[in-house]
């Protein structure tokens, strides 16, 4: 993929999340040496290259986690719907 159309693809993904903005979901990162995160959480805040989602921990709790859109285009981090774990971006594989 040329830089160009990554550029693209990038902006399509950040209008996309803003559109989600305080929507419920589901996140899975991969963090390497075979370590997969999974949480729930709420799109919290879009920001130039990176978005927050605040993520439900143990007992209670809430944290912040951020991502470049980057991660996504990459699938390093995916994002699903919370009930149906259909992926938030079909036109991307």
């Amino acid at each position: 993929m040329d830089a160009m159309k990554q550029v693209e693809v990038v902006g399509r993904i950040r209008s996309d999340l803003e559109a989600l903005m305080g929507s419920r979901m589901r996140l899975k990162a991969n963090m390497g040496r075979s370590k997969i995160l999974e949480r729930e959480g709420v799109l919290e805040q879009t920001h130039p290259s990176l978005f927050v989602l605040k993520v439900d921990e143990k007992r209670g709790r809430t944290a912040r986690v951020s991502y470049s859109y980057v991660d996504i285009l990459t699938g390093t981090v995916e994002l699903t719907h919370p009930e149906t774990g259909e992926g938030l971006f079909p036109w991307l594989n």
